[in-house]
């Protein structure tokens, strides 16, 4: 019999805030984190959270992750850990890694030479260098390693962690992403690839809408194994109902348009819940600003829902603090549970008028009460990825 996966801790840094609970509290109150066409975490000051040793030998990814980490396990475990540190694993996620160090060691290579390098770039800037982080300060010692699949990595860290415990190899696992790229390079990378918003406005599903806001942010999830979480009177935030993954195999960077390979990883990840569409409360999009993946999603959502979508709220969180990349699926992921437990629908922002074919209920102006149907509230939340990643992850709250 497949084990039951639940959620016992969550920690996030974000653009709304050093915290799970502003994450939440601030976007169903209309605010938005993105100033001046980015998403900073412009709350989190390294040196209030870590030592200054700590904070030279992480970049900032993988700060944001030890940060959003120590809030995760001080809330699931508290002091002392409940299981075998070798029956703890450690998966984190990230689009990217270290790249504001590897472009600040270039720029010491290219000014200064060889000698002006850090001994530690390689360890700032791979790609693994936030779960070795966590393992590190948290004594996690199962398995552990780093996910990357661009803006589905979160998602992807989530599901594996479920499969883990599910599968037997660990009792435990600390999950999710981070992700911190507002750097030059990043900013012009994307900016190439006429990704990012001219605007600077992040309005999902809108009419006007002009291509995604960068931002940046951790979000750490601590999953699992149900029947022992229970065994030890745990505080149970929700549970991981089902989780499913697809590829588009179509395009580097583009969508596929109909949406196929998305509306799959959808019906996979709610029939793996036992549930029907028709039982699902609400949808976490994906829901980047850009044109055709706006499209596509609301595709995939008909596709599944049939005559059930329009009657399904839908929202995205990108709306409030950007798109945090390899993070996104992790942050998307806590505060869907966040809104279930609260029993709040928070809006899609700078929503005014949606564009054509978009004809979905995306929640806009304001936040709205959720109803669950069909006794404890269920959602899904949606990741997709630069190379065709499709990542669907159900969730029930306690509600």
């Amino acid at each position: 019999m497949k084990r039951r996966v639940v959620i016992t801790g969550v920690g996030a840094v974000t653009p709304l805030g050093v915290g799970a609970e502003p994450l939440l509290r601030r976007w169903a109150a209309g605010e938005s984190g993105i100033v001046d066409g980015e998403g900073a975490s412009r709350d989190y000051v390294a040196k209030e959270h870590l030592s200054v040793k700590e904070a030279r030998r992480a970049d900032r990814f993988a700060q944001l992750a030890m940060v959003a980490s120590d809030e995760a396990i001080a809330q699931a475990w508290g002091e002392e850990k409940p299981y075998e540190t070798e029956r703890i694993g450690c998966i984190l996620a990230t689009g990217i890694g270290g790249l504001e160090s590897l472009e600040g060691q270039h720029d010491n290579l290219r000014d200064k030479g060889e000698k002006a390098v850090s001994p530690l770039s390689v360890p700032l800037f791979m790609v693994n260098a936030g779960a070795a982080a966590l393992s590190m300060r948290h004594d996690l010692r199962g398995p552990s390693f780093a996910v990357g699949s661009a803006c589905a990595a979160g998602g992807h860290a989530i599901g594996t962690s479920l499969r883990m415990i599910q599968m037997g190899e660990a009792d435990a696992v600390v999950t999710g992403g981070a992700e911190a790229t507002l750097t030059p390079l990043s900013r012009a990378s994307f900016k190439a690839a006429g990704a990012l918003s001219p605007s600077g406005i992040s309005r999902p599903f809108d009419k006007d809408r002009d291509g995604f806001v960068m931002g940046e942010g951790a979000g750490i999830l601590v999953l699992e194994d149900a029947e022992k979480a229970e065994a030890r009177g745990a505080t149970v935030l929700g549970e991981i109902l089902g989780y499913a993954t697809t590829s588009d195999a179509y395009h580097i960077t583009a969508t596929e348009p109909d949406g196929t390979y998305a509306a799959r990883a959808l019906a996979q990840a709610i029939a793996e819940a036992g549930l029907t569409p028709e039982q699902i409360d609400y949808v976490n999009a994906h829901g980047t600003s850009t044109e055709l993946n706006d499209a596509a999603e609301t595709a995939a959502i008909k596709r599944v829902f049939g005559e059930a979508a329009k009657g399904v709220p839908i929202s995205s969180t990108k709306s409030a603090i950007g798109h945090l990349l390899g993070a996104a699926g992790a942050v998307e992921a806590i505060v869907t549970l966040l809104a279930l437990n609260a029993k709040t629908i928070p809006p899609t922002l700078g929503l005014k008028e949606p564009g054509e074919g978009l004809d979905l209920d995306y929640v806009p102006g304001a936040a709205r009460p959720l109803a669950p149907r069909n006794g404890k509230p269920k959602a899904v939340s949606n990741s997709f990825g630069f190379g065709g990643h499709n990542v669907v992850l159900c969730l029930e709250g306690t509600a």
